[in-house]
């Protein structure tokens, strides 16, 4: 191979690579393609960085003096809504459940019945204890009558008898007595007699007794025995009877079913309860139009307080619901562990919107009348919720404004503020946590 050979060798093919390289129409295009996708992307992160946020306003008012604000808070706590009474519905008698009519929930009447256990042992005592009792009603009645005439004719027959009897004993007496002097009949003979007739003497003194028993009828101590046993048998049949109704477990107050323990076919008992043996009670209850809150008061805290303390009442689930309270319930001893003392706060007029166990804060009223000041004080009431972190957010042309504020306490109408506000301005109530200075915003119709 000659040098000529090897350099064409060498040589690169540029009609190859100008097939390869795309076309400057069709970069173009792919070039215009991308731009107008991130310029359509831009847009769209502009505007959503920059929509507006629904926000609710509420003009505030104008300044008005302390007195006029509300009654003075001096004291917020947080606790649990409970029942005031709560019953643990549970059988008188042992069983197994038959049939079930409530479930959790259910609003149910004083005197409804709620579960009805298996009562054929209970319905067999009732029939036994009211046959005894039959039994021995009837024995009393008896004794009361006494004897009848055909019983008393048939005992005087009988003494009659008896008397023949003897009657002929004494003759046959009398006659061998004579024979046996004169050495007819033996002394055996005699001895025989003689016997025949005292025997009968007895029986007719026996059967004369019977007579006068069955005239004078049953003594007066045997009719009180058998009264006394037949009262014996009432309370037993009573008793049975009450056992029997204790099968059909009524609601013993009119409220709500806040649990159901068991099932159909499980053993109810009145004993010992196992993790897996026999159920101790029914159902759990309460009425619902009896509720108070729970707290915890600090020790601290506690001088704040006194006997029959007015306090508001609001719920997490349900913070624009307000409810009247008073202190209804002071426990006598503190919790050491805690350094609190447990106080129990009644709502006044309760609605299907509190429910046990919901989270509750109580702001306590000051029943002291204000001190008098020089100067008369005025102050701006707005929501408690408008208040974060001691600022509020104001809409200003179209965009919130945050302003910081001076809380001067709080009332049974809402924070007192002393500065910051001047009235008239369009206050964010609930202003979301995101939420920042300058950010536009949309008031919420």
């Amino acid at each position: 191979m000659d040098t000529q050979t090897e350099l064409k060798g060498l040589q690169i093919d540029r009609s190859a690579r100008r097939e390869r390289e795309p076309k400057p129409v069709l970069r173009l295009l792919v070039i215009s393609t991308v731009v107008a996708l991130a310029a359509i992307g831009a847009v769209i992160a502009y505007r959503a960085l920059n929509a507006a946020t629904l926000v609710q306003v509420q003009q505030v008012q104008s300044p008005m003096s302390v007195s006029s604000a509300g009654e003075q808070v001096i004291l917020t706590a947080t606790g649990y809504i409970i029942a005031a009474h709560k019953i643990e519905v549970a059988s008188k008698v042992m069983g197994r459940v038959a049939w079930i009519g409530v479930d959790k929930g259910d609003k149910v009447k004083a005197g409804q019945p709620l579960v009805r256990l298996e009562d054929d042992e209970y319905r067999a005592q009732v029939t036994q204890q009211r046959g005894q009792l039959t039994n021995l009603e009837a024995k009393l009645a008896e004794l009361q009558n006494g004897s009848r005439p055909e019983e008393i004719q048939k005992a005087r027959a009988d003494v009659n008898q008896a008397k023949a009897d003897m009657a002929n004993s004494k003759a046959t007496l009398d006659r061998t007595s004579q024979l046996v002097s004169q050495g007819v009949l033996s002394k055996q003979a005699l001895d025989d007699a003689q016997g025949k007739y005292d025997g009968n003497e007895a029986k007719v003194a026996s059967l004369e007794r019977t007579l006068d028993l069955s005239v004078l009828g049953p003594r007066k101590e045997s009719i009180d025995q058998v009264r006394g046993q037949i009262d014996q048998s009432r309370g037993a049949l009573a008793f049975a009877q009450t056992q029997l109704d204790n099968t059909i477990i009524k609601a013993p107050v009119t409220g709500t079913i806040l649990d159901r323990n068991v099932e159909k076919g499980e053993f109810i008992t009145t004993g010992f309860v196992g993790d897996k043996g026999a159920k101790g009670y029914i159902v759990t209850m309460a009425n619902l139009t009896d509720l108070q809150v729970e707290l915890d008061i600090t020790q601290n805290d506690f001088p704040k307080l006194g006997p029959q303390q007015k306090g508001m009442i609001t719920t997490d689930a349900y913070p624009d619901r307000k409810y009247p309270g008073t202190i209804q319930q002071v426990s006598p001893e503190a919790d050491r562990s805690k350094a609190t003392v447990q106080v129990k706060v009644q709502v006044k007029n309760p609605d299907e919107y509190l429910r046990p166990d919901m989270n509750a804060t109580v702001n306590f009223y000051n029943d002291a009348p204000a001190a008098p000041t020089t100067e008369t004080k005025r102050v701006v009431v707005i929501p408690p919720f408008a208040v974060q972190n001691g600022s509020v957010f104001v809409v200003v042309n179209g965009h919130a404004r945050k302003r910081a504020v001076t809380t001067g306490g709080s009332s049974d109408k809402g924070v007192m503020i002393e500065s910051g506000l001047i009235g008239g301005e369009d206050l964010i109530v609930r202003p979301p946590a995101d939420l920042k200075d300058g950010q536009r915003v949309e008031v919420k119709q």
